[in-house]
């Protein structure tokens, strides 16, 4: 009897041995959808040109901003964003040029990246600079695009007029016609200062901007395109 168990046991034995689905998986403990997750760091930086024209004097709070990613990003050898993927966005805050002061802002955030396929993905994403756009700067975290400073042209304003102002009255009175008439020129150069207002912030259909994602951002990697162009973008 002993001798007719042990041949059982050995049988058995061999035939889980030669039986792959009595082996265990050697990747089991694996998650099964590593494979299939990638992920957008925060602070990757994305290169988009704007569908649009934005500007401060014709744009409002509220209104929709539309771009378009010009360069792939990648990471690790995988495409995360193609180049020719539609970013949208929301006005977030408009300020106008003061006549005395404050400068015209545009805060502008990234709300979603479209991929050609449909797949959406929400982001967070913001202006991290804007080298497109003449005469502005960014100035803080946020990302607001803010005019450069206007206040040396409105100086030459006031000093050109008072000239003018001087010649005009040098040649009717002498020397004391010249200081009033410099006097007259100066008013009316500080009255035209005070009286116009600061340059608009621009930025036109095809202005390029560098955003910035601001946390990490899930993707699934099946809807993601492999190669580095979504599509021709030219029409």
């Amino acid at each position: 009897m002993r001798i007719l168990l042990g041949v059982l046991f050995l049988a058995g034995l061999a035939w889980a041995q030669s039986n792959p689905a009595t082996k265990p998986d050697a990747g089991a403990s694996a998650s099964p959808n590593t494979a299939s997750e990638l992920t957008i760091p925060a602070g990757t930086k994305v290169p988009v040109a704007l569908k649009h024209a934005v500007s401060s004097k014709g744009t409002r709070e509220g209104d929709g901003v539309y771009a378009e990613t010009t360069f792939p990003v990648v990471a690790n050898g995988r495409v995360l964003i193609p180049a020719g993927t539609f970013v949208q966005g929301r006005i977030s805050h408009i300020q106008r040029g003061g006549r005395i002061k404050g400068r015209a802002e545009v805060l502008m955030h990234f709300t979603t990246l479209i991929y050609p396929s449909g797949y959406t993905v929400l982001l967070p994403g913001a202006v991290e600079n804007a080298p497109g756009v003449d005469k502005t700067s960014v100035k803080d975290e946020e990302g607001t695009i803010r005019s450069d400073s206007q206040k040396g042209e409105k100086i030459g304003t006031v000093a050109s007029t008072a000239g003018t102002g001087a010649v005009v009255g040098g040649l009717s009175n002498g020397g004391k016609g010249a200081l009033i008439g410099a006097g007259v020129g100066g008013a009316v150069g500080t009255a035209i200062a005070m009286l116009t207002r600061g340059n608009d912030v621009k930025l036109d259909a095809g202005t390029t901007l560098e955003i910035v994602i601001q946390r990490d951002v899930p993707l699934d990697a099946s809807r993601v395109p492999t190669s580095t162009r979504a599509y021709s973008s030219t029409q």
